[in-house]
């Protein structure tokens, strides 16, 4: 099984094309894979780190406010769009997949519609539950749509079948039991909170952390805390807590750039305040978490805050849009939760219940029905080319035989008309009347 996965410029497209090649890769060990992204995007790095192959494709989206430099990127998503349709051809004509699935971003534009336009059986996965742009095209052309949430369905239109999936997350997630991750961090089982604001940071959530750490710390309220401030903060995050008299690292805090054992720190969380990629929420799901969200307000079609909308609406979260915070409402809200853990277990089981848990089968069975099409098709074309090949082998007598029923269906088109006139008129009137 030869499979082609386009998408990527960011972690929300890239991990699930990766998930769904590991998917793909338990099912049938010797399947071959060709990832296409950009040359500059996540994919670029976290692709080959994988092990897989990967081929790139200039593209770039479209700036709608108007502007000096924007005009600068316009010009050039021209040129790169322009090059796009011959470029995504020669991958396709030189790969040669069975099946061709798309995850998102700009790169999966050209690609699944060039394979999709070769015949190539081909499907998307959306994960959001606001569809991006590029999914929302390539919705018209494959064959089958899978989506993460039913909720996406209200934005998208699409004549082929479609399957609700859930989105797959990483296999250390709601494997270890809060116990277990506590003894390991060595927290103690009063409430704990894990903050972060993915790798990068999020101003807004470091900036709610520098005074609700302290807050909950002088307040000796017992509240274990993990605190991921990411990049961003590196810079103003030590030294606030420095200011505050906070230590990084104490029996009940753990204050860090970075989380890598996201899997042991989410487990070990009875609220978890973060933005709401879909990964992070399908990840909240699988391990069961209550949480307070606040969606980024700067990406695409303001997704985040549609995707957080589906868990606040089910009673798993709290949402508050970015332009809503503030310093003492996250107060009310964690000593709400803290004096009433009963809400904190109610939101748990909110989470757990929206998780789906066959994800991978669902998302195994669909490729199954693809390469079953692709099966079918090649069948087809071969049965087309052995067509001129039976011509051939006609004889000699079963030629002569053709040409003579060819030449005997012309004789009468060529003969006088001998019909009477009077029976035409007849005709004719008849005609007349009929009308």
């Amino acid at each position: 099984m030869r499979v082609l996965l386009a998408g990527g410029g960011t972690g929300g497209h890239i991990n699930p094309a990766l998930a769904i090649a590991s998917i793909i890769q338990a099912h049938v060990p010797e399947a071959e894979f060709l990832f296409v992204g950009t040359p500059d995007g996540m994919e670029s790095r976290l692709v080959p780190q994988s092990g897989y192959q990967l081929a790139t494709i200039e593209v770039a989206g479209f700036q709608r406010k108007i502007s000096i430099e924007n005009i600068k990127r316009n010009a050039k998503a021209v040129y790169f769009l322009a090059k796009s349709g011959k470029r995504a051809r020669q991958i396709v004509s030189d790969f040669k997949p069975d099946i061709a699935i798309g995850t998102g971003g700009y790169a999966a534009g050209p690609i699944i519609r060039m394979a999709s336009k070769m015949g190539v059986p081909s499907a998307i996965h959306e994960q959001n539950a606001y569809p991006g742009i590029t999914n929302k095209m390539l919705s018209q052309n494959v064959d089958h749509v899978m989506l993460t949430v039913k909720e996406t369905l209200e934005f998208m239109e699409f004549d082929c079948p479609y399957t609700i999936t859930g989105l797959p997350v990483r296999s250390g997630i709601s494997r270890k039991t809060k116990e277990e991750a506590r003894r390991e961090l060595g927290f103690d089982d009063n409430m704990c909170i894990l903050s972060f604001g993915g790798s990068l940071g999020a101003g807004c959530i470091n900036e709610l952390m520098e005074s609700i750490i302290p807050w909950h710390v002088k307040k000796d309220l017992g509240i274990n805390h993990i605190h991921g401030y990411g990049g961003m903060g590196r810079d103003t995050f030590p030294d606030a807590m420095a200011r505050a008299g906070i230590p990084m690292r104490s029996k009940r805090l753990r204050i860090t750039e970075y989380i890598n054992d996201m899997d042991t720190c989410l487990a070990a969380a009875d609220l978890v305040i973060c933005r709401s990629g879909a990964s992070t929420l399908a990840e909240l799901e699988a391990a069961g978490k209550a949480s307070i969200l606040i969606p980024s307000p700067i990406v695409a079609g303001n997704h985040q805050f549609h995707n957080a909308n589906v868990l606040g609406k089910a009673g798993a979260a709290i949402v508050i849009e970015q332009k809503n915070v503030s310093i003492e409402g996250m107060m009310r809200h964690i000593k709400k939760l803290y004096d009433e853990p009963y809400r904190l277990e109610a939101m748990s089981k909110k989470a757990a219940s929206l998780q789906i848990t066959d994800t991978s089968d669902r998302i195994w069975n669909i490729v199954k029905e693809l390469y079953q099409m692709s099966e079918r098709r090649k069948a087809e074309d071969e049965g087309k080319k052995k067509i001129p090949a039976m011509k051939q082998k006609l004889t000699f007598k079963e030629t002569m035989t053709k040409a003579k029923e060819g030449v005997m269906s012309c004789i009468p088109q060529m003969l006088p008309d001998r019909e009477p006139r009077e029976d035409r008129a007849s005709s004719e009137d008849t005609e007349d009347k009929r009308e």
